[in-house]
């Protein structure tokens, strides 16, 4: 992705969102373990929730630990160049990673923003939860106009 802003310059980009059920703060390096673990134990999970259905990501063979740690930094480059932000979602109380939200420029129209989602499988219940407070958050607190944010049955 060309190195610009994703957002207004003067937009101030929320850190956090905290619910009782899950915590949102930026993604990286220092997750990594947790991330990782989060998400290759629930790959079939995450490969079929809404946004992620014929996706490439993740990778049905997973990927090492190394990797993921790339993948993590790249994220975090991103939020730091205010390119795309992603969040990791916190178990309260735990810490513990218990799954993603992704919040890029479309691919086919950068003034579309994509949004994915996704929790491990053994959180399943927060997928809808998590949907309608980050759908709730980008239309009140960011300057999206337009969102592709696969709904959740």
């Amino acid at each position: 992705m060309a190195d610009q802003s994703f957002v207004p310059a003067d937009f101030d980009v929320p850190t956090e969102l905290i619910t009782p059920r899950f915590r949102l703060e930026p993604l990286g390096p220092e997750h990594n373990a947790s991330d990782h673990a989060a998400w290759t134990g629930s790959i079939d999970h995450v490969r079929a929730t809404p946004g992620f259905q014929g996706s490439s990501w993740p990778p049905a063979d997973g990927m090492s630990l190394e990797r993921n740690l790339a993948d993590l930094q790249r994220h975090a480059d991103d939020f730091a160049g205010r390119r795309g932000f992603t969040f990791t979602v916190l178990e309260p109380g735990t810490g513990e990673v218990i799954g993603c939200v992704y919040i890029y420029p479309a691919r086919s129209d950068v003034s579309v923003t994509d949004v994915r989602s996704w929790v491990r499988g053994d959180r399943a219940e927060l997928d809808k939860p998590l949907y309608a407070a980050v759908l709730s958050w980008l239309t009140e607190d960011w300057p999206f106009e337009t969102l592709d944010y696969a709904p959740r049955g």
